[in-house]
């Protein structure tokens, strides 16, 4: 029998959806083998993303069934597909939110892939990282240090790039006041970027509990939306150049507008089921905006991950093996975990 029949019968262990809504289900499938532009890759940590209930729960528009999540993909690079140019076999790579591009669309056409009409998603489009084997296309790629560990550098592919990129893209120069609402999986991922950058680094959180925590991570202080109005708190040290809104909250997020300086911008990462209401005076005079932030593509992965093996960077991680993503699906979405759950092979 040819190596390449026993590769293609041997089998692997995957945690799938069955249907919309299902729970989840520990599987054995056959090992697949690449396509033309992709790689296999041999999955070392996916983390678990609060996104993946997209996946849980059907929705994104159009998705089949049964169907593997995970979007923060780290592993080796097993096998790689026909004219999958510049990539070899035993390079790390990472997976994340973006997933590929049509190439084509206006987006696309303007190198705007993160935006592409067409745009396909790990672990929605096509089988993620809850499995010991992924296939993934070329364009999804990011290459990874060795110096990271893979259960803390996992996160980076998601909760990390969206952070890092926003706060890059969000005007701030260094010294200016940035404020990160929420000390979560975003948050304090976006806290430790922000001291890194040079920023003056207020967290807004709830409660007094959060206070040596946010301290720790590099905040120079502590609003606590329990005891003070933010926005005021905020005002009182002239305002925030930005805010980094992490924490799902549309009622909260809208606390914060008011905190904004002159031309200040609130950049809201983490998405609220609950609208974010502002009253039109807060925009107009002082010309402040609020504005979404999407993750990015693979380069911006890659820039990501080097500045965190730089700097010191890291997540706050709790590890379960793959068999057991339902219990750490669950400890995610209960708001327990501190702060990223990811799952190890």
């Amino acid at each position: 029998m040819s190596k390449r029949r026993e590769q293609h019968m041997a089998k692997m262990k995957a945690v799938q959806v069955p249907k919309p809504g299902a729970d989840f289900e520990v599987v054995e499938r056959e090992i697949p083998a690449p396509a033309a532009g992709q790689v296999r890759i041999r999955v070392q940590a996916c983390g678990v993303c609060h996104s993946d209930v997209a996946t849980k729960d059907g929705l994104f528009p159009g998705m089949s069934y049964p169907r593997v999540p995970g979007h923060e993909v780290i592993g080796v690079i097993d096998e790689v597909g026909a004219g999958a140019k510049g990539w070899r076999k035993g390079e790390r790579v990472g997976v994340g939110w973006h997933g590929g591009q049509d190439g084509t669309c206006p987006a696309c056409r303007r190198g705007d892939f993160v935006n592409c009409a067409n745009g396909q998603v790990s672990g929605v489009s096509y089988d993620g990282g809850y499995q010991e084997f992924m296939i993934a296309p070329i364009e999804a790629l990011a290459r990874v240090p060795e110096s990271l560990d893979a259960a803390e550098a996992a996160p980076l592919m998601c909760a990390g790039i969206t952070t890092f990129n926003a706060l890059r893209h969000s005007g701030a120069f260094p010294s200016d006041l940035v404020a990160i609402q929420g000390i979560g999986g975003l948050g304090h991922l976006g806290i430790q970027f922000a001291k890194k950058f040079g920023y003056r680094v207020a967290a807004i959180g709830r409660g007094p509990g959060n206070t040596s925590l946010a301290k720790k991570l590099g905040a120079d202080l502590y609003i606590d939306t329990a005891a003070t109005d933010p926005a005021a708190e905020l005002q009182k040290l002239g305002g925030a150049r930005v805010i980094l809104a992490t924490a799902p909250s549309g009622k909260s997020i809208s606390a914060l507008v008011g905190g904004l300086e002159a031309n200040g911008t609130l950049l809201v990462v983490g998405v609220p089921m609950d609208p974010i209401e502002v009253p039109a005076m807060q925009l107009v005079f002082g010309k402040r905006r609020i504005q979404g932030w999407l993750a990015g593509i693979p380069t911006d992965s890659e820039d990501t991950l080097r500045f965190a093996e730089m700097t010191g960077v890291r997540p706050m991680v709790e590890k379960y093996p793959l068999a057991k993503a339902a219990e750490g699906y669950a400890r995610m979405m209960n708001g327990k975990a501190e702060f990223r759950v990811v799952l190890t092979m």
